[in-house]
């Protein structure tokens, strides 16, 4: 019994009005019962005078009738009806336990390589040789989970670049859509300034600076731009104007041949100077990442650069409690209905 009185009264300190000054109409009806005086009936006697002259002279005064003017009291069940559309009128709600969450106010785009070379097995993960894609996907999988607060999109980019995922809080999504990706399913060549492009495209400017403020882009990738329309350095000039840092990361062993084995096996095919060009332009950083644990520190590191002071915010879902009050309101209205109906019958 004491758990369910501490359970009922945990439970109404959860109640709250939300139109609390709608309690100001609670004495209404006794202000008009008490100051307001009925209009009189003005009715003509049936009776000639002269018949009630001699009615009034021949009974005894015991017998005639004399008009009494009686305050009659509210009855109690007009009271309770007023208290309920009032307790209605206060639209009582019920707060479900907060929940918190946290924003940064941060902005951060991942593009993401799918061609045709990111099938390249000279990554190491979990004791065996994997592609690179998988090796990304494991490492930026983390990445996405620690960006708790941040507004995060996703693009993809080979041939073509595709908006895969807009902005938004719910990196579950992002890290789902990041591991259903494929290599080749944007197209097998890589089109970096494409990438950046459309990064520019997706991103809202702050109407006040119009510049992205807060707004990041990470782009990896394993080769030299070979296709699209845009070209790398002149998207990230226009990315400097407009705020945006770009963090470049390229993957992948590159092995530093001479001699003979140069000119038989050929250079690599991932444009360094370019993926430092377009970081420097832009005020980020470049990286090269030769294996697994290589990348994953770049992403560690990327993360605490682009740590920020989160605010937290409460949600809470509520209920609507007015229906009780004003269905048993309903419910007293029609008690009182019939018990008119009911007197005027028995009066006929």
């Amino acid at each position: 019994m004491d758990w369910n009185i501490s359970h009922w009264i945990t439970l109404l300190s959860e109640v709250e009005l939300l139109w609390p000054w709608a309690i100001a109409f609670l004495p209404l009806p006794w202000i008009i019962h008490r100051f307001v005086k009925p209009v009189k009936k003005e009715q003509s006697p049936l009776l000639a005078p002269q018949i009630v002259q001699r009615l009034e002279q021949q009974l005894p005064p015991s017998l005639l009738v004399q008009n009494q003017t009686r305050t009659k009291r509210i009855p109690l069940l007009f009271i309770l009806l007023w208290c309920l559309l009032v307790l209605a009128a206060t639209r009582p709600v019920l707060f479900m336990s907060p929940n918190p969450f946290e924003v940064s106010g941060k902005e951060m785009i991942l593009a993401v390589d799918l061609s045709g070379s990111m099938q390249k097995e000279d990554m190491y993960l979990g004791g065996y040789d994997v592609d690179r894609l998988t090796a990304v996907k494991a490492v930026v999988s983390t990445f996405i989970e620690q960006r708790q607060g941040d507004r995060m999109g996703l693009i993809v980019f080979g041939t073509q670049a595709f908006l895969q995922s807009p902005l938004t809080y719910d990196l579950h999504t992002v890290k789902t859509l990041l591991n259903e990706t494929a290599i080749g399913m944007a197209g097998n060549n890589t089109a970096i300034g494409d990438a950046i492009g459309l990064t520019l495209k997706h991103l809202k400017p702050n109407p006040k600076t119009g510049k992205y403020d807060n707004a990041v882009l990470i782009l990896l990738t394993d080769g030299s731009n070979t296709a699209g329309q845009v070209d790398p350095l002149e998207a990230a000039k226009k990315a400097k104007e407009m705020g945006l840092k770009i963090y470049t990361i390229a993957v992948g062993r590159v092995s530093h041949r001479t001699g003979l084995d140069l000119f038989l096996a050929g250079k690599s095919d991932i444009d360094v100077e370019s993926l430092k060009r377009i970081a420097q332009l832009t005020n980020g950083q470049f990286f090269q990442a030769n294996d697994t644990q290589q990348l994953s520190e770049i992403y560690q590191y990327i993360n605490q650069l682009e740590s920020t002071e989160h605010e937290v915010f409460n949600y809470r879902n509520r209920s609507e409690l007015y229906v009780w009050p004003l269905g048993l309101a309903f419910l007293i209205s029609l008690l009182l209905a019939q018990s008119t109906l009911r007197k005027q019958g028995g009066e006929k």
